[in-house]
């Protein structure tokens, strides 16, 4: 086996060793408290905003309430159709 093979072998051990230490802290931080990916992106949207401007800018966890309020205005504009519909057929009616 050559030099460079044994430094290319060595070399790549100690790099998955200091990638691996770093994650199994990390592993061990996360047990204590859950995973949860809502709560990263919260942070990771708001780490580099100020302090004073935290406050107003809206979280990623937030963002799901909002399409409940969209299947709500779905569900409206389904009844405005059928609504327009009768009126439509009414009018017809009345002027034939």
């Amino acid at each position: 086996m050559s030099t460079r093979r044994i430094g290319g072998a060595v070399g790549l051990a100690a790099g998955i060793t200091g990638l691996a230490a770093p994650m199994a802290n990390a592993a061990d931080a996360e047990a204590k408290r859950p995973l949860s990916p809502m709560a990263t992106l919260d942070s990771l949207t708001v780490s580099d905003i100020p302090a004073a401007h935290k406050d107003g800018i809206p979280r990623p966890s937030s963002q799901p309430a909002g399409l409940h309020r969209l299947n709500d205005l779905g569900r409206l504009n389904t009844r405005v159709r059928a609504q327009s519909a009768v009126a439509r057929n009414c009018v017809a009616a009345s002027s034939a």
